[in-house]
């Protein structure tokens, strides 16, 4: 990738925005989205921890596979709820140079429906 070409994550979720009005029996994504929020988090959580497996007892293949598979259905939840990836680019510059405990404690606690409180 050079400079002033789209980042590889970006031409992802372009492909995945093109696949909201697709045909689910044609389409992954688009029977992730038909699915709904819901279940497109539960895939999203199932290959957060196949990620973590791999990281602890798997080879750098199979990591790097099941990384690709979690940033894919984030991705897709991203897309779903209406969050652009340059949003939470955004969200990363504003954090950049702040020590990463001080940026935590300075959020406010998350209640027990996933709302802030």
């Amino acid at each position: 990738m050079t400079k002033g070409e789209p980042h590889p994550l970006e031409i992802l979720y372009a492909v995945i925005e093109s696949r909201k009005e697709a045909d689910p029996a044609e389409s992954y994504t688009a029977k992730l989205f038909a699915r709904g929020e819901a279940k497109i988090a539960q895939k999203l959580g199932e290959e957060a921890v196949e990620t973590v497996i791999e990281a602890v007892s798997g080879s750098k293949d199979e990591l790097t596979a099941e990384s690709a598979d979690l940033l894919y259905h984030l991705l897709v939840l991203w897309a779903a709820r209406g969050v652009h990836p340059d949003e939470v680019w955004a969200k990363l510059a504003e954090r950049e140079g702040v020590s990463g405990l001080i940026e935590k404690a300075a959020r406010r606690p998350i209640g027990k429906k996933g709302k802030k409180s």
